[in-house]
């Protein structure tokens, strides 16, 4: 069992001003976005640095301001068992995007979730 990349999400009524923040301030590079010219106000951001990334997004009707951490790895399946194993309740799997994703709420009422590419 191997982590390959971290990933944190925000969704906030400030998402502009933070891309902005970490991509014209900072200087981070920005992965475009597919469909942005189709979409009114601002579209959301990515921020790659390998498989680890920042994503940032405007709340909306569907998409209720909030953090969550991704954990990106080899084998979110075995992932799932060993959270099993270690007393946790892991929701899922849901495939999507090209990833099996489990979902787990951390201390505090973080939301996690860890996922692997599909084959």
């Amino acid at each position: 069992m191997k982590v390959l990349g971290i990933r944190f999400c925000t969704v906030s009524d400030e998402a502009e001003q933070i891309a902005a923040f970490l991509g014209n301030g900072l200087g981070l590079p920005k992965t475009p976005m597919p469909g942005a010219d189709a979409i009114d106000g601002f579209p959301g951001a990515v921020f790659p640095a390998g498989e680890s990334w920042v994503e940032v997004w405007a709340t909306g009707p569907e998409m209720p301001a909030g953090i969550m951490l991704q954990i990106v790895v080899d084998d979110a399946d075995a992932w799932a068992e060993n959270a099993r194993q270690n007393g946790l309740t892991p929701q899922g799997p849901t495939d999507a995007h090209g990833e099996r994703i489990y979902f787990l709420q951390a201390p505090g009422g973080l939301p996690v979730s860890f996922q692997s590419k599909l084959s």
